[in-house]
């Protein structure tokens, strides 16, 4: 009995310090990219040395493989969990059209890797995209056109193209973050800030129960349900992190810093 209890707790110990090396890794990825990311530095945010790291992760790249892995795994799991619910299959399309603007909005690791994969595939390089179109967005795909036909089948979705409604559910949550630092020097405001995230989700979940709902008064009443439901996340350590950065640069200096900087050039 003692040796069984020696071993779980040596066997939890060591996921515990392969899902820190593991969370370390996701960070230094997101932020640095593959070429960018140090394994020293990852050792030493999960606080171990670069020993055990190759322990647990034979190469970096197996290191940034695993990594990717695991955040795309979540986004499926929750992106799916959000069509589960039990409802019509109108309302379950607006759950998941929420939880894809929420996924943008908290998961800036995954957009972040997202974004570095794609520029390497325009340059040319490997890239993890093939593994990705299927194990994250080819499943996504496939369950929201099944949700899409079913609701067009019982009448509560418009007849148009299935296709669209995913492209009208999901592209204005794309492009409302692609086109935050245009629209920052555009409209005098910080589409991050988190009253105008709020604003923006309250927007676009309201617009999808006027338009892809064969009755809008159903769909106003299903908008509603599915943003009482569903309370606006709180951000990542990243976006925080990126946050403060911003706050940082945008500030101005006070005296105490001027006087500080003054006094280095005498």
């Amino acid at each position: 009995m003692a040796a069984t209890n020696l071993t779980r707790s040596q066997t939890e110990r060591a996921d515990q310090t392969r899902a820190r090396i593991l969370d370390a890794a996701i960070g230094a990825f997101s932020e640095n990219g593959l070429a960018g990311a140090r394994t020293e530095q990852i050792a030493e945010a999960a606080g171990v040395n670069k020993a055990l790291l190759y322990y647990y992760f034979s190469s970096k790249q197996t290191l940034y493989d695993a990594a990717l892995d695991a955040v795309a795994r979540q986004v499926v799991d929750s992106s799916l969990a959000a069509m589960g619910t039990e409802c019509s299959p109108g309302e379950r399309l607006v759950h998941f059209a929420l939880n894809h603007f929420d996924r943008i909005h908290t998961q800036r690791t995954f957009q972040s890797l997202m974004q570095q994969e794609m520029i390497r595939l325009h340059r040319g390089e490997e890239n993890a995209l093939a593994p990705l179109v299927e194990k994250v967005f080819r499943p996504m795909m496939l369950r929201v056109l099944e949700v899409v036909a079913e609701g067009k089948r019982s009448g509560e979705l418009v007849a148009v193209d299935e296709l669209q409604i995913m492209y009208a559910a999901l592209g204005a949550n794309v492009f409302y973050f692609l086109s935050a630092p245009v629209m920052r020097i555009l409209m005098k405001f910080n589409p991050f800030d988190r009253s105008a995230l709020e604003h923006r989700r309250r927007a676009a979940v309201e617009y999808l129960g006027q338009t892809i709902f064969s009755d809008r008064k159903h769909g106003a009443r299903v908008a509603a349900r599915v943003l009482a439901a569903t309370p606006m996340p709180l951000q990542d350590r990243l976006a925080v992190k990126r946050q403060k950065t911003d706050k940082m640069r945008n500030r101005k200096p006070g005296p105490l810093v001027a006087t500080k900087h003054e006094a280095r050039h005498k």
